[in-house]
């Protein structure tokens, strides 16, 4: 049995922990990829991570939608550093996912990582809807 999942930071194609290298490092069947998406939420910056923060103001967080095998949650939640019934940074919940350009009804129930809002400390809120487009331009910042 497959599960969806949406991913928004460091498990997207390219990124420190992209979802593909990741399961192919550990011998596990990949992810495929069903398409970009977008769920509700906003972003905000840990320096070298964001975290999503669920809101139901119109905000959304986009990223990309896979579809895994179960064994691939497990890793997930490692990468994550989720353990069920513990407080962590990172909690895993089932979203709607909006699929880009297949219309209204283009919803997917993905597993993803929000963070738990105790754990935000002194994260900084990312006014764009992408972390990588947000990460690319603070490293064009810091390049100056």
């Amino acid at each position: 049995m497959s599960i969806y999942v949406f991913v928004y930071g460091t498990l997207r194609a390219g990124e420190i922990n992209d979802l593909a290298r990741a399961a192919a490092a550990r011998g596990l069947p990949a992810a495929s990829h069903v398409g970009a998406a977008s769920v509700p939420g906003m972003l905000v910056d840990f320096g070298d991570w964001p975290g999503l923060i669920p809101v139901q103001d119109g905000r959304r967080v986009r990223g990309d939608v896979f579809q895994v095998e179960p064994a691939l949650i497990a890793l997930m939640d490692e990468i994550e550093e989720y353990q069920p019934g513990k407080p962590c940074c990172f909690v895993r919940r089932t979203v709607s996912a909006s699929l880009e350009g297949a219309g209204p009804t283009s919803l997917l129930p993905c597993e993803y990582y929000p963070i738990n809002p105790a754990f935000r400390a002194a994260a900084v809120d990312i006014a764009g809807e992408d972390w990588i487009a947000h990460r690319l331009s603070r490293t064009k910042q810091d390049a100056r």
